[in-house]
């Protein structure tokens, strides 16, 4: 198990191969991203890899997260993020992790923040079907229906699926191929969509599930 990366998702296009086929791609930028401290079995409980990223001022950056800098001698990131490692995949204190961090035909898991939709109902949230359109139906096609029993239990069981706050939550896609590396620009296209908006930040890190195309 090894350390991942964060990159910025810059939007989608296609490619396409040598045989013609088209390839429709997510391009991820990866910039600033660099190695800012370890943590331990001996002192920490776990062995993982902390990484530093995006550009900032200082007085965005947290106390803690001055001090952990300010250790490693290194100048300040927005953003820190934490990767499980195994004791014998450390990367250097200081390195940076670029694009070429990943083979081309490697699978990745990719981690984002999914496009806020603000409050929705039923059927846009949770693929509800919604009332009949006649027979009786009156100004609720679009309602969810029942939400609940007679006297006993007398509630609404936690966990309903009903109207409410839809998006803006951490979705992971798994077994995404790396099709591409861009090497000057620090780029990875990556087949097929991953989560959130363009601009937003997204941990990749090899698969869980999958290994390396045979080439």
């Amino acid at each position: 198990m090894r350390a991942g990366l964060v990159g910025t998702k810059l939007g989608m296009t296609r490619l396409f191969t040598e045989k013609g086929d088209h390839v429709p791609v997510t391009v991820v930028q990866v910039d600033d991203c660099q190695v800012i401290g370890h943590k331990t079995i001996e002192k920490d409980g776990y062995s993982a890899v902390q990484l530093g990223h995006g550009k900032t001022r200082e007085i965005l950056v947290s106390k803690s997260n001055r001090g952990i800098f300010a250790k490693a001698k290194l100048p300040l990131k927005r953003k820190v993020s934490e990767f499980r490692v195994s004791p014998e995949n450390y990367l250097e204190v200081g390195a940076e992790v670029k694009a070429t961090h990943f083979d081309l035909g490697t699978f990745v898991d990719v981690s984002g923040l999914t496009i806020g939709k603000g409050f929705s109902g039923a059927m846009k949230r949770h693929n509800f079907g919604g009332l009949r359109a006649s027979h009786g139906v009156s100004v609720s096609h679009r309602s969810h229906g029942s939400t609940g029993n007679r006297q006993d239990p007398g509630r609404v069981f936690k966990g309903k699926k009903m109207a409410g706050h839809y998006g803006h939550e951490r979705v992971t896609i798994q077994n995404l191929e790396i099709v591409q590396i861009d090497e000057d620009k620090n780029l990875l296209f990556i087949k097929g969509s991953i989560p959130g908006h363009k601009g937003t930040r997204v941990r990749v890190r090899d698969a869980v599930k999958k290994q390396k195309r045979a080439s």
